[in-house]
């Protein structure tokens, strides 16, 4: 029972602090049905083919009566040496994954969000030049992931907000 006490004060305070559930109500929830309303449009080069395939699958899960919004990404993907050896050989890369997205209303054409994310790893540059691409094309698909991840966190947070409004 003594302990049982401060747990149930703690769950009392916590209650009191003002935070909800961003996926309050499952997928018939507000946040829910405006993140199934959102199209992503395509997106230029590999990294824009795993990010709106990453962005898809993240939408996919939620209810959504059909496209509402318009979800515009432009990506940097860039990839920087550094880590000399003496003979000026790169031992270690840089690989950054920036977006910037803008979230359009597509009945209006009203941009509604323009926001940016971004990402990046580190990468070994190895002796053996498969080895190394390799690495390159696995950080790709990481960035990728985060970068999805980041932007639907974004647009929950939006249509949060819109609820409250």
């Amino acid at each position: 029972m003594k302990r049982i006490l401060p747990l149930l004060g703690l769950t009392v305070l916590l209650s009191a602090c003002g935070l909800r559930p961003v996926y309050g109500g499952g997928s018939h929830g507000t946040v829910a049905q405006t993140l199934g309303n959102v199209e992503v449009q395509p997106i230029e080069g590999k990294g824009g083919w795993l990010v709106r395939n990453a962005l898809n699958d993240r939408l996919a899960a939620m209810s959504g009566t059909g496209p509402g919004y318009k979800l515009v990404v432009k990506l940097e993907d860039d990839i920087s040496g550094f880590g000399l050896r003496s003979d000026a050989a790169v031992t270690r890369e840089r690989r950054t994954l920036r977006a910037r997205y803008q979230l359009i209303d597509s009945t209006t054409g009203a941009q509604i969000l323009d926001a940016t994310a971004g990402s990046d790893v580190g990468i070994d540059v190895v002796s053996s030049e498969y080895a190394t691409i390799a690495a390159e094309d696995t950080a790709l698909e990481r960035l990728s992931q985060t970068i999805a991840d980041q932007i639907v966190n974004r647009l929950a947070m939006f249509a949060r907000r819109e609820k409250a409004r």
